[in-house]
């Protein structure tokens, strides 16, 4: 089998609200056709065109080289001589950020084809189901009023969700007022629903010691990049200070940057997001070795049915994975690009059994939102 086209794909909804910290209003699509007919999908979650011009920019030189050129005419099933092909061709200008979120996307949809040129789920072609459901939590961005809060806590719980996750939005601005969302929602949902905080990198470490304090009152089950993703002392005393779980990984690529928030920040869970962090492939690394030093592994996955899909199956094949984002986003990008999504009841998702991703893009939605 060879690779005879990688086309990037930049879809956008018309009303996109560029002040609103939402990842599901644009997205970049990777479609991979092969000369035996089966076709490979995989999404990156970056700044669309910038991670799109990593793709489909044409050689410069040996060590930088747009990734589409690296990739015609190789054979899609080599996945981990790909990745690291697509590494060292773009060593001069890569290593991390836009290029490895591009090589996200392009190794999503490697796994894809190998899938179903196997006739297995992904998560199988990864080394096997350890769990064939997830519990899921709703993932939305955190009102601006306590009335819209308590009323979204009270539909994800009447939908069946057993854990829930609120993030920017207001928070950071008054801790009076965040004290108050929390408290409305605990009130609302009750002791027996997981609840998580995403602060949206607001605080310091003293503003942040003082609200872990405040969601240690309310049972939060994880507080989320509380800090600046730099700030890698500041997390190291964070983490040793409160008895809350300290999360975070978004914004990170590579296991490298993964080991610095295990080792030199105390992160207790780390959240790679396989359209940015290097794949399924680097996104493996990644958890295993946060398995050897005893952290859990939960993917971060804003985004559409086909980051929701790769995530699903990526953390059923985990040691270390327990639990998967299940973004309550409206968006249609969100809602609508995939026509067969992840089967959600009871507050779980379960994994698909059907081969490659197992979702099916719906073509006339990417024809509606593609940017040309």
């Amino acid at each position: 089998m060879r690779i005879t086209e990688v086309e990037s794909i930049y879809l956008r909804i018309p009303d996109l609200d560029a002040e609103r910290c939402d990842g599901t209003q644009d997205t970049l699509m990777i479609r991979i056709h092969t000369d035996e007919g089966i076709t490979g999908y995989g999404e990156v979650d970056s700044v669309p065109l910038v991670a799109k011009a990593a793709i489909d920019a044409p050689p410069s030189h040996s060590i930088a080289t747009g990734l589409r050129s690296l990739l015609i005419g190789e054979n899609p099933l080599e996945i981990d001589r790909l990745w690291d092909k697509m590494y060292r061709g773009t060593i001069y200008f890569g290593r991390g950020g836009p290029v490895m979120h591009a090589m996200s996307g392009i190794d999503m949809a490697l796994w894809d084809i190998a899938g179903k040129k196997a006739g297995r789920p992904v998560s199988e072609m990864l080394g096997g189901t350890y769990r064939s459901k997830l519990k899921a939590y709703a993932s939305s961005l955190m009102p601006d009023t306590i009335e819209e809060a308590v009323r979204l806590a009270g539909q994800f719980a009447s939908e069946g969700y057993k854990a829930m996750k609120f993030g920017w939005g207001p928070i950071g601005r008054d801790p009076k007022f965040d004290e108050q969302q929390i408290r409305a929602i605990r009130e609302t949902v009750g002791e027996d629903t997981d609840v998580m905080i995403d602060g949206g990198l607001a605080w310091d470490l003293k503003g942040a010691l003082r609200m872990a304090e405040v969601y240690e009152k309310y049972g939060v089950f994880w507080l989320e990049e509380p800090l600046h993703p730099e700030d890698l002392v500041g997390y190291q005393e964070l983490s040793r200070r409160t008895t809350l779980r300290i999360a975070g990984g978004e914004q990170e690529s590579g296991v490298t940057a993964f080991r610095r928030l295990i080792e030199d920040g105390g992160h207790d869970i780390v959240q790679p997001d396989l359209g940015r962090c290097g794949g399924l492939t680097e996104g493996k690394r990644i958890a295993y070795m946060a398995h050897e030093r005893h952290k859990l592994v939960v993917p971060h996955a804003f985004k559409t049915g086909i980051l929701v899909a790769a995530s699903t199956h990526f953390a059923a094949a985990i040691p270390n994975g327990f639990m998967i984002e299940h973004t309550a986003s409206t968006s249609p990008l969100a809602r609508d690009l995939v026509s067969e999504a992840i089967t959600f009841k009871d507050g779980y998702v379960y994994v698909p059994d059907r081969p490659g991703l197992g979702v099916t893009v719906d073509e006339a939605v990417v024809e509606k939102y593609r940017v040309k």
